[in-house]
């Protein structure tokens, strides 16, 4: 049995295409300052026409198992967090999978909303610990433009694509996993929903109108239940790797909304430089948000050796959950 489980390789890709606050304002009731003051966000990427989440989620794989110095055919598994799949059958997993050459990789998508890479990495850590698995894929990725209402001024201002993946080994690398903490309350789960578009309730002709098939957001309930999630679940993760929050050195949170992540710092005592923030250049760009920060932080020269690492993430579901990496 293997004991042990490293994020090994990291990579990510946004769309080149920019939807500013201004371009906002000429499409609903919005301003600047009102985007900034409540949300952080200033842009956020959309992907090009033609575009969708495996060509996004191809990228930023790539990349992943180029820094893992890892080819294709040396995956077991393939996991990918996502809401907006290409197509409803197949998963996103297989068309990323035939892309990438990756033959010998089983597949698998993870819908868990905006914690999908957090449920992807903790799944993965499973796999390898239990010596199922030595190299698994994990990837969030979101074409989040393609069920935005932009007439809603409330929830067309927070979302953006993008793209985030890392590569999870039994092996030695970078980053050892020390712990994860994987939470839901699916009694809340009408508060983050789209009520239209599956088999309870199939899509018509007057949803492409009424905007039945876009996101619908209890934002005062998702703001509470996101704070104390996020929270409750990264000190819960600490606890299991025999660690607390002072020990703490950058913390990796779901970019949903600088309010949110602003509470959950607080609550956890950290300085405003110890918690990662891309949310003015990206939004909301749900599963795809940590592992994008995760890169950047990387590449950012952000974290160090022996550093402890926070990640945590909130979404629809309500499902939510935390890991604790050490590099």
């Amino acid at each position: 049995m293997q004991s042990e489980a490293w994020i090994t390789g990291t990579g990510c890709y946004v769309p080149e295409r920019v939807l500013t606050n201004a371009d906002l304002e000429r499409m609903v009731d919005t301003s600047d300052e009102w985007i900034i003051s409540r949300t952080g966000i200033k842009r956020r990427h959309l992907v090009a026409e033609g575009q969708a989440t495996s060509d996004m989620g191809e990228q930023a794989s790539k990349r992943a198992l180029e820094a893992a110095g890892l080819t294709a055919l040396e995956l077991d598994l393939i996991l990918v967090g996502t809401v907006t799949p290409d197509m409803v059958l197949p998963s996103t997993a297989a068309l990323l999978q035939e892309r990438l050459g990756a033959e010998k990789a089983a597949i698998n998508d993870i819908v868990a909303a905006c914690a999908g890479f957090i449920y992807g990495v903790a799944t993965a850590r499973a796999f390898v610990m239990s010596g199922m698995c030595k190299n698994v894929l994990v990837v969030g990725a979101e074409t989040l433009s393609s069920i935005t209402n932009y007439h809603d001024r409330n929830t067309c201002v927070l979302f953006g694509d993008g793209a985030g993946a890392a590569i999870v080994s039994a092996r030695p690398g970078p980053a050892k996993i020390l712990s994860a903490c994987l939470r839901g309350d699916g009694r809340q789960w009408q508060d983050l929903q789209i009520p239209a578009g599956g088999s309870l309730s199939r899509l018509t002709p007057s949803d492409l109108e009424n905007g039945s098939r876009f996101i619908h957001m209890n934002g005062s309930e998702v703001f509470k239940y996101a704070v104390r999630g996020m929270t409750e679940s990264s000190e819960k993760a600490l606890s299991d790797a025999g660690l607390k929050a002072s020990d703490i050195k950058l913390f990796i949170p779901h970019q949903a909304n600088v309010r949110i992540m602003e509470a959950v710092a607080k609550r956890l005592e950290l300085s405003p430089d110890q918690v990662f923030n891309n949310i003015e250049e990206y939004g909301n760009t749900s599963s795809a948000s940590v592992p994008i920060g995760l890169d950047e932080a990387r590449r950012q020269g952000r974290i160090r050796p022996g550093d402890v690492v926070v990640l945590s993430a909130f979404g629809a579901g309500f499902c939510w959950g935390s890991a604790v990496l050490q590099f």
